[in-house]
């Protein structure tokens, strides 16, 4: 794909969407550690709404929601994704990942958000939210609880995940998730691989995201033996004390064929004290699947916070 970047599906995706393009630019942050932090900032005004996405994607995974929902926005890459740094501990918990995001909403955003996460990204909204409650004016966490079953759900992204850490070109990469029921349609599909991958100095290319790393890593040493420490990591106990600590309205959007059963939304209604659930008719990355409808949502929580 040549003098193709990151920004050029932005004309063809508003264009089906029925909205102008917006501005939309790559912001970057220095932590203290000496790790970046990066992400997208969307529109010229202070954002309203902070996203995190999930393990294994990035910030442009909001693309199509932000732009059915036209608010100033900011879209992190999370430690470990897209253009931010990867840990050296691989510790993506969202006890660890919420001190970053919470440098960046200092940064980034001139009053508290409204924080959307999705997987990955719920959790850390959670413990953001739990630790950080000045930043927060609601939460929206998408798909996830800290008590979903990672032999079901997770299992199918970390097969995918696992195996080669690098390929030749990005259509074998597409071949793959379309071979895995992942991505969609094939222009989807090469949407996401494009943003999803780089192209080292060698001219292989390999995921941006230290997931698929961690998850070939662990197949190869033969200690992949169900479900990975990277997954388990993810679902640490300690999210449902950070659940238990949102003192913000919380709204749960539950993919009714996701990660997390009635059971699990449940759980997450009994611990939250002000927890409320929508139930859509997705899969589990409800934002590509339904970018409308999650943006409708989105609106609702903005018009009330």
């Amino acid at each position: 794909m040549p003098d193709v970047d990151e920004f050029s599906f932005l004309p063809a995706q508003a264009a089906a969407v029925g909205v102008d393009v917006p501005t939309v630019e790559r912001v970057s942050l220095a932590l203290p550690d000496g790790r970046t932090l990066s992400g997208l900032r969307w529109g010229e005004e202070p954002p309203r709404v902070t996203l995190l996405h999930g393990a294994g994607l990035n910030a442009h995974t909001w693309d199509t929601t932000l732009l059915h929902l036209g608010e100033p926005a900011l879209a992190l890459d999370l430690p470990g994704h897209g253009d931010s740094s990867w840990r050296e501990d691989a510790a993506y918990v969202g006890r660890v990942l919420a001190p970053d995001v919470a440098i960046a909403l200092e940064a980034w955003t001139r009053g508290p958000q409204v924080v959307v996460g999705h997987s990955l990204g719920g959790l850390t909204a959670a413990a953001l939210a739990a630790s950080h409650p000045d930043l927060v004016d609601e939460v929206v966490i998408v798909d996830i609880t800290p008590g979903i079953n990672p032999s079901a759900g997770p299992a199918q992204l970390r097969a995918f995940f696992a195996g080669p850490t690098d390929w030749a070109t990005r259509d074998e990469l597409v071949e793959k998730a379309l071979s895995f029921g992942l991505g969609g349609s094939r222009p989807a599909a090469e949407r996401g691989v494009f943003l999803n991958t780089r192209v080292r100095a060698d001219g292989r290319v390999e995921w941006k995201h230290h997931f698929a790393h961690l998850a070939a890593a662990a197949a190869a040493a033969g200690t992949d033996t169900g479900t990975p420490d990277a997954v388990r990591a993810v679902l640490a106990s300690s999210g449902w004390d950070d659940i238990q600590a949102v003192r913000a309205p919380l709204l749960f959007v539950r993919a009714d064929h996701g990660f997390v059963t009635a059971e699990d939304a449940d759980e997450l209604v009994r611990r939250a004290a002000n927890a409320r659930v929508r139930v859509v008719p997705t899969a589990h990355s409800v934002q590509e699947e339904d970018p409308a409808g999650l943006a409708a949502l989105l609106r609702d929580t903005l018009s009330a916070a």
